[in-house]
């Protein structure tokens, strides 16, 4: 195992999905599109990639709508505490409400990595995002913009831990 531990050190990591369409903006993909956009609107948040899109089945699973997912690298001064903020005005601004765990939704924006921190706040911010590792439709589309990364944590390259993915997460890039 390497260490890339330099590698990670500003890497910042947005995870993003909807399976819900909106008024304003219309299919999932579409939706993700324009937050993406709104992000970098005060010029204090840059996208500097954005992963292909991906379609994914609910996980767990259920008869909820397949998803529209993805990872984004973000430049930003802003600390993790005040980019998640950010991240959950954008959702409101979208629409996203957010009554119960894994329900369907129009937009949902997830810091999962910034830099190499760990911030584990009991009911507040948790960096690296608890499950990341665990999903197929975070993993994948990180893959695509930043094979190097390496889990600060865990200690395990993307590779690695999409080796570990339970076969059962069903996924397929958009075309």
């Amino acid at each position: 195992m390497t260490d890339n531990t330099a590698h990670n050190d500003r890497v910042i990591l947005i995870a993003f999905g909807a399976n819900l369409p909106t008024g304003e903006y219309g299919a999932p993909a579409d939706t993700l599109k324009a937050a993406l956009e709104r992000l970098a609107e005060d010029g204090d948040i840059s996208v500097a990639a954005v992963s292909p899109f991906y379609e994914t089945a609910p996980v767990p699973v259920s008869a909820q709508p397949w998803y529209v997912n993805g990872v984004a690298r973000l430049e930003t001064a802003l600390n993790a505490h005040d980019l998640l903020a950010r991240l959950h005005v954008v959702e409101a601004e979208f629409g996203r409400v957010r009554r119960e765990r894994n329900e369907a939704r129009a937009i949902d924006l997830d810091l999962v990595a910034y830099g190499n921190d760990l911030l584990i706040e009991e009911g507040g911010i948790q960096v690296p995002h608890p499950r990341m590792h665990q999903r197929a439709f975070v993993l994948l589309p990180l893959r695509d913009i930043a094979p190097d990364w390496q889990h600060p944590q865990l200690h395990r390259s993307v590779d690695d831990l999409i080796s570990d993915l339970p076969a059962d997460q069903e996924i397929r890039k958009q075309s």
